[in-house]
């Protein structure tokens, strides 16, 4: 485990090792109990039938961005501690995209496939499988991709830098956003769906046929 509890001296090694451990058993154990070690439930926010997914993401995204910036107000947390990854725009373009494709089609991310190939689900294993042979062939094919993979550098910039606003902005034009998105989805879950529609259509069929015309025993 690394970051500010490593550089300030919080936590000695083995206990990062510890608590690295057990976050990472609590994390997968709420990730499969919240249904996210299932393809199915993974997928169904691209048929616009299942919103847990950006719901569970958004809500763990801005609590840890409106927490970090309040512990760094409160001298808690010295945020320059925290590590930027560099901006390569192409490539991490072209990343994005072959990860979103291969969640579409596979039904899975890196985190959920160990997930529900640890419940012993077959697809997630064949994901992994997929996984660690792409892992295996970037690295053979690392020389021939390194000028593309280091291209369009921006270094390590940040919305506060690029838009120049400061990170309270920042956090808070995001929250607006994130309860525009909320409100979105609410709106998309609320409406009737055309599978429901048939089945009711079919169900009253099957009832003006049987001659039940719903009613109870």
């Amino acid at each position: 485990m690394s970051g500010p509890l490593e550089v300030q001296s919080v936590l000695s090694e083995g206990w990062r090792l510890v608590l690295g451990f057990i976050v990472g058993v609590l994390f997968g154990f709420f990730l499969e109990r919240g249904g996210f070690g299932s393809a199915r439930k993974l997928t169904g926010v691209f048929y616009l039938k299942d919103f847990a997914v950006p719901k569970v993401m958004l809500s763990a995204i801005l609590v840890a961005m409106a927490g970090l910036l309040v512990l760094g107000r409160a001298g808690v947390l010295d945020l320059d501690l925290l590590a930027a990854m560099p901006t390569y725009i192409w490539p991490q373009l072209v990343g994005g995209l072959l990860l979103g494709i291969g969640f579409v089609v596979g039904g899975y991310c890196p985190g959920t496939s160990a997930v529900a190939a640890a419940s012993g689900k077959w697809d997630a294993l064949v994901f992994m499988a997929g996984l660690v042979t792409g892992i295996f062939s970037f690295a053979e094919l690392f020389d021939r991709l390194e000028s593309f993979y280091f291209s369009g550098d921006l270094g390590d910039v940040t919305l506060a830098d690029w838009t120049g606003l400061p990170p309270a902005g920042i956090v808070f034009l995001l929250l607006l956003m994130a309860g525009a998105a909320f409100w979105l989805i609410g709106r998309i879950e609320r409406r009737p769906r055309k599978d429901e529609g048939d089945l009711a259509e079919h169900t009253g069929r099957s009832d003006a046929v049987l001659g039940t015309g719903g009613a109870q025993s």
